[in-house]
């Protein structure tokens, strides 16, 4: 058995302290000497380039290094021509304006370029100039140049092309001339922006390259660009006359009016109205206009309501309609004009007025019982023996105007009013008539025969007299009785001259009152039917008194006469006075009492001759 041995190690010696120092202290010489070559190398450098640009530096790509500001600055205008060579395009749809920079106000500064190169490295503190030298050094600067913008210059460019892009916005418009219609569309409005284009022009020329610039337009539509739709309106409303009917109810046969479309064409407004959705054309017919047309109209179409007429059948003891009640009708004519209007947009051309219809109090279909009109309360019968024919025409024709009319109750009734005009064509003829104090030939003469009769119809039926005017002389017709003739009916007669004359009397029962007139041969008989309220009527008279003979009797010549005609124009009436009294009772008492007073003028006989005519001797 082998013993292997091995060698002890030697111990590693341990650095003194000494030679520790000796290294740290060689650390630091190195970085103070690195320092000093640094330093030495900065001032160099500094030195090197004192007054000239550091290296790395370039104006928009020119490369400026180791130059002189002066230098770099005609190299930098030799080098950057972008002003005078550079292309800008300004673009409005298919339209474009090319332009170069200069022309928009820009230019160059090469010296204030070069010294803001020439500033790189040398602002701040000696830390921050050295960091900036460095990275010119290792990896280029490269300055923006220094560009001046005269923006006068590019606002004068910019209006010029405004002037040609700029368009007003346009309505369109619609006239009518005849009954054409004519409408132009509208036109939108364009205008340049110009505070927008200049500042997209102003940034891209600060980049120095060339472009194609889309320039900012801005569109302004008009309140009305499209007018189609109020054209066509217009043309339908003039394509057709404009028919207006009554209602299909109306059996009157009234209408049609028929406006054509040539009037209807100077009716037509076009007028601008604001909806939600905008400004638009309304077309229509003038209000006015339309007004006044169907206010021209409405008196044609006005109409009273009349009541029914009857009489009483006697056997039967009902009443009998012998004239159908009239339907009050009355034209709307702001009604009827807002149709027009509605209907004609729709495109109607025939179009039923608006009316407004009033039934009269009293209407076909009521009964003598709702009426209260059940029996004969009054009959009064006068005699006109020796009338003229003339006379005797006037008497029915006025007569027939109160057959079958009915009175309210509570009524004044006016005959006047219910008798209307005297005229010849409402058929009176010209018959002798009392007025201004003499006997002349005038139309309706024979009438107060007629009122005298209802004034003694209301006067013994017992009614309140409102007015009664007594003729001027003593009538011969108004005291004849069925055989003869009698005073006593003098101060009974009533005379009326319309409109100024007038008979009035009052129903003052609760019931309606019939009144009919009948011309039997010279006889007139006034009846009153209604419902007896227990009234009864005593009555007596003075009788002629105070009597005074007529004057003596007057010859005139009148030159309208032959020679040889004579013609008496007045007869001889003694004048008097005369006073009714009546009293009426009701269920046996007195109701109320009344007094008629009259007083008749004496009145000669008069008598015209013709020229030349021998009058007769007298007595």
């Amino acid at each position: 058995m082998s013993t292997i041995y091995y060698p002890a190690r030697r111990p590693t010696p341990q650095p003194s302290v000494p030679v520790l120092q000796q290294i740290l202290l060689a650390g630091m010489l190195g970085v103070a000497l690195f320092a000093v070559v640094l330093t030495v190398f900065f001032l160099g450098f500094q030195i090197v380039y004192a007054g000239r640009i550091f290296p790395g530096v370039s104006v928009a790509g020119v490369d400026v290094s180791g130059m002189t500001p002066r230098d770099a600055a005609l190299e930098i205008q030799r080098r950057i021509t972008y002003p005078q060579t550079g292309k800008i395009v300004l673009k409005d749809g298919d339209r474009f304006w090319m332009v170069t920079p200069a022309e928009l106000g820009l230019a160059l500064d090469p010296l204030a370029s070069a010294r803001q190169a020439f500033q790189v490295g040398r602002s701040g503190d000696p830390l921050t100039r050295l960091w900036d030298q460095s990275l010119a050094l290792a990896g280029g600067k490269n300055v923006p140049p220094v560009l001046l913008l005269d923006q006068r210059v590019t606002l004068a460019y910019l209006n010029n092309i405004a002037a040609e892009i700029n368009i007003s916005a346009k309505d369109a418009t619609l006239q009518v001339e005849g009954t054409e219609v004519k409408v132009t569309q509208g036109q939108i409005g364009r205008r340049l922006d110009l505070n927008a284009s200049l500042i997209l022009v102003s940034v891209q020329m600060q980049t120095l390259k060339d472009a194609i610039l889309n320039l900012y337009v801005q569109e302004e539509a008009p309140a009305i660009l499209d007018a189609s739709t109020a054209a066509e309106q217009a043309r339908r409303i003039l394509s057709a006359p404009l028919t207006l009917t009554l209602p299909a109810s109306d059996s009157s046969g009234d209408g049609p009016w028929v406006i054509p479309p040539e009037q209807l064409a100077q009716m037509l407004v076009i007028r601008r109205a604001e909806a939600e959705d905008g400004t638009r054309y309304q077309v229509g017919l003038n209000e006015s206009y339309l007004l006044t047309y169907l206010s021209d109209l409405a008196p044609k179409l006005r109409r009273s309501p009349v009541n029914a007429r009857f009489i009483f059948n006697d056997d039967t003891r009902q009443l009998e309609v012998i004239q159908n009640a009239v339907i009050g009708r009355e034209l709307d004519v702001s009604a009827s004009a807002n149709l027009i209007q509605e209907k004609l947009a729709q495109g109607e051309h025939t179009i039923a007025l608006q009316i407004q219809y009033t039934n009269p109090p009293v209407t076909d279909d009521m009964t003598g019982e709702q009426l209260g009109i059940t029996e004969l309360v009054q009959a009064t019968t006068t005699y006109f023996r020796g009338s003229s024919a003339e006379r005797v025409q006037n008497i029915k024709a006025a007569a027939s105007k109160f057959h079958g009319l009915l009175v309210a109750p509570g009524e004044t009734f006016s005959m006047a009013q219910a008798m209307g005009d005297i005229t010849l064509d409402n058929g009176y003829a010209e018959a002798l008539i009392i007025i201004g104090g003499q006997t002349i030939k005038g139309v309706g003469g024979g009438v107060c025969q007629v009122s005298t009769t209802l004034f003694r119809n209301a006067f013994f039926a017992g009614f309140p007299i409102v007015e009664r005017h007594a003729h001027a002389y003593r009538v011969g017709y108004y005291e004849q009785t069925a055989s003869g003739h009698s005073d006593r009916l003098a101060g009974l007669d009533a005379t009326v001259f319309v409109p100024l004359v007038d008979f009035k009397f009052v129903n003052d029962t609760p019931y309606w009152l019939l009144m009919e007139t009948y011309v039997n041969g010279y006889s007139l008989t006034w009846k009153f039917y209604s419902t007896r309220d227990g009234r009864s009527v005593e009555w007596d008279t003075t009788g002629p008194t105070n009597i005074v003979d007529p004057p003596e009797t007057v010859y005139r010549e009148n030159p309208d006469l032959k020679q040889g005609e004579i013609r008496q124009v007045e007869w001889a009436a003694k004048g008097a006075d005369v006073t009714v009294t009546r009293r009426v009772y009701r269920n046996g008492t007195l109701y109320f009492s009344d007094r008629f007073f009259t007083h008749y003028e004496p009145w000669g006989e008069v008598f015209e001759y013709g020229p030349g005519t021998e009058l007769p001797p007298r007595d």
